[in-house]
This record gives C-alpha cells, sequence and structure tokens, in this order.
C-alpha cells in the first residue's frame, strides 16, 4: 500500500531521533509498504527528503499558533490533498487525533481513501493546574472532536486510553494498538557498574515537564532513602523543570543522592537501562508509555503509576495512584529490599515484550486496522 502518514514531527534526517518510537514505526512499515510523512511542525524547514525508509514532506511550521496556526493547516491539507491526486494514497494516517488527525480526515474523505487516527498523547484530558491536554483549548476539542467523528478507524496504545476513548466512539471503533519497541537496540544485558551508582540504582527517564510529576518522585525518593540509606535517584531528560526539580531534591536534602544526566542521545539509553535496578515513573497521566517498553525490552521492571500500558506490564506491587509519594516510596522500598523478585518481574516484562510490543507485532496489528479500514471503504482489503 501507499501510506500517507501525518505527524506533529519527524526526524530530519537517519541520525536525528525526534520522535523515537515514530522512526522506528517508520522503518518497519516502510519494509513492506510506501510510506510518505507529513511532518507538520518539526523539522523546522520546508524539505522534502528521505528517512527511515519513507519521503518525508517537511512543512515547517515551528511554533505557529492562532492565525498562523489555521494557515498552516490549511497549507498542510492543500499538500497532502495535491500529493495524493498526484499519486493516489491508499490511506491516510493520522498520528495523534489533534491536528494530525483532523488533516488526516480532511484529505481522506475527498481522495476517497480511509482516515486512520491515533490517539498517541493527551488528545481526551486536560489537566488546567498544568495546562495539559488537547481537551483545554477550543481548537483542541474541535479538532479531535471532527478527527474522531471523521475516523474509519481509531487506534489506542494502551487498554487505559482505549476505556477512556470509548466515551467518544462505539467500541468497535477503536482497536489495541500500541507502537512497538526496537527489541534489537533495546535488549538484556550486562549493565556498567561504572554507569549508575546506588544500591538499589534507580532511573527515570523522562522530559522535566509538568505532565511527568518529577515532584511526586523526588518526595517518594526522599522518604524511601530514610529505609534505602545506599540508593540512588538518576534522571535522564530535559525540559524547563530541570531546576525547580533541582532546588526541590535541595530542599528535600537529598541533591547529592540525585544526579541529572541530561537529555541523551536515543541509542545510549539502554545501557541505562541496563545499568539500572528499578526504573521510575511518575507521569499523572500517559498514553502509552514508550519509555516502560524500552525498560522492559532490557529486562527492567518500572515502578510507578497505573497509567498508560504500565499496568499492563508491571505486577500490582509496582503499582500506585497518580501523585501519591507515601504509595511510591514504599514500592520502592518493598522491591529494593527483594532482588529475586525484582528481577523475574523484569524477566516477565521482557516476555510480555517479545510476545505483544515489538515492531514487527506492532506494523502486524496496524496493517490489521489498514485492512479494516480498506474494507469499510470498499477497496481490496489486501496489504
Amino acid at each position: 500500500m501507499r501510506l500517507a502518514l501525518v505527524t506533529p514531527g519527524f526526524s530530519g534526517d537517519d541520525r536525528d531521533w525526534c520522535i523515537p518510537a515514530l522512526a522506528h514505526l517508520v522503518r518497519s512499515l516502510s519494509s513492506r509498504h510506501e510510506v510518505v510523512v507529513f511532518a507538520l511542525r518539526y523539522p523546522y524547514r520546508r524539505d522534502v527528503f528521505q528517512a527511515f525508509g519513507a519521503t518525508v514532506h517537511a512543512l515547517g511550521g515551528a511554533e505557529a499558533r492562532g492565525v498562523s496556526r489555521l494557515l498552516l493547516l490549511a497549507r498542510a491539507r492543500r499538500r497532502l490533498l495535491a500529493a495524493g491526486r498526484d499519486h493516489p494514497f491508499d490511506l491516510v494516517h493520522g498520528l495523534w487525533a489533534d491536528e494530525p488527525g483532523w488533516l488526516a480526515v480532511a484529505t481522506a474523505r475527498p481522495l476517497g481513501v480511509p482516515a486512520v487516527v491515533s490517539l498517541l498523547g493527551g488528545e481526551l484530558v486536560g489537566f488546567p493546574d498544568i495546562g495539559y491536554g488537547a481537551q483545554l483549548s477550543r481548537i483542541g476539542r474541535h479538532l479531535v472532536r471532527r478527527a474522531l467523528g471523521a475516523a474509519t478507524e481509531v487506534t489506542a496504545g494502551s487498554h487505559s486510553l482505549a476505556r477512556l476513548a470509548a466515551g467518544w466512539l462505539p467500541p468497535d471503533r477503536v482497536h489495541l494498538a500500541p507502537l512497538g519497541v526496537d527489541t534489537e537496540l533495546f535488549r538484556p544485558g550486562p549493565g556498567d557498574p561504572a554507569l549508575l551508582d546506588g544500591s538499589p540504582r534507580l532511573l527515570h527517564v523522562g522530559s522535566f515537564a509538568a505532565v511527568k510529576d518529577q515532584k511526586t518522585l523526588l518526595l517518594a525518593f526522599a522518604r524511601a532513602t530514610d529505609d534505602l540509606p545506599e540508593c540512588r535517584l538518576h534522571l535522564v531528560g530535559g525540559g524547563p523543570l530541570r531546576g525547580d526539580l533541582e532546588a526541590l531534591a535541595g530542599e528535600l536534602g537529598v541533591l547529592g543522592r540525585v544526579s541529572f544526566h541530561g537529555a541523551l542521545p536515543h541509542d545510549r539509553l539502554p545501557d541505562y537501562y541496563r545499568a539500572a535496578d528499578l526504573c521510575v515513573l511518575t507521569s499523572r497521566f500517559e498514553s502509552q508509555s514508550m519509555v516502560a517498553l524500552e525498560a522492559a525490552a532490557c529486562a527492567r521492571v518500572t515502578v510507578g503509576t497505573r497509567v498508560g500500558l504500565l499496568p499492563e506490564l508491571a505486577p500490582h506491587q509496582a503499582l500506585v495512584p497518580p501523585g501519591d509519594p507515601v504509595g511510591l516510596a514504599a514500592a520502592l522500598v518493598q522491591l529494593g529490599r527483594d532482588p529475586a523478585l525484582v528481577h523475574a518481574m523484569g524477566q516477565r516484562c521482557l516476555a510480555a515484550v517479545r510476545e505483544s510490543y515489538t515492531l514487527t507485532a506492532a506494523a502486524a496489528r496496524l496493517d490489521a486496522v489498514y485492512t479494516a479500514g480498506r474494507s469499510k471503504t470498499g477497496h481490496a482489503p489486501e496489504c
């Protein structure tokens, strides 16, 4: 099939790891289909180039807001329609249900092809206290409502997100189709003892943004150190809240036990997962959580909040409600004292990835969704 994928951003070349999960997905899909990517905002240039086996149309929208945002969407729609009329697509797939999803349905209908929309972020939620979620803005609500209402098929990356989507759509239109993890890159192996210190060594990977709620992580860690005096916390990532988090660690008296490693290239992350004893996730919301999958592919269990895929990967001992530092500290102490249990959990996480969350499995799920969509619109179902 010839697929049009609409994304908010995509890699500028094969060495650029913008949204790594999308790069892995496109590389996997390109082995069986002709893939054309339309990247709305990143790279911050207008260009056409090849990356990860696909032709990429960068529209250079960058930080366009207000009227500029509407002009970007109009320009993107014209570009998609022209490309589809010049060389027809078999399907248009919007990755995220706000701008990409709206564009997918707004171009698929006049082209006479199915539109698939994937929920991949906070499109269905709104947290006013942290300014997170598409439901906080009028235009965001409009785009999501139109995208989901007109999509031929909709996918969600976790059971929790599929349940949330059920409030918007009939259940038979929502397919569980999580993105996969590259198990050639993320795989088990010996950890480098010089990379991370502590006993146990805790690892958090993620952007320093309010929805990731590292405040709860630091509060829990400070509590846990009373029972785990040799424990150390390692944070990988960057973002606007780093200064606030360093200040909080100082106020809690644990700054000397917390290491900020900064943002790292995607292909360096496996070494950090393998060097850790436990991974930690404290997000208030995740549509899926690729970091939990990456850790699991390295045979590491993630302790944290009941969001995204974590309830499907981690046992109940490792799960707490969002915003619960007391419960998280207790879970860290329990598991930190039981390395044998942690190892067994990690092996179960690895088995789950190998069974259900590889790139091959993810691509097969999408192929099934594409086939269902093409059948509904009267196209031949073969992929």
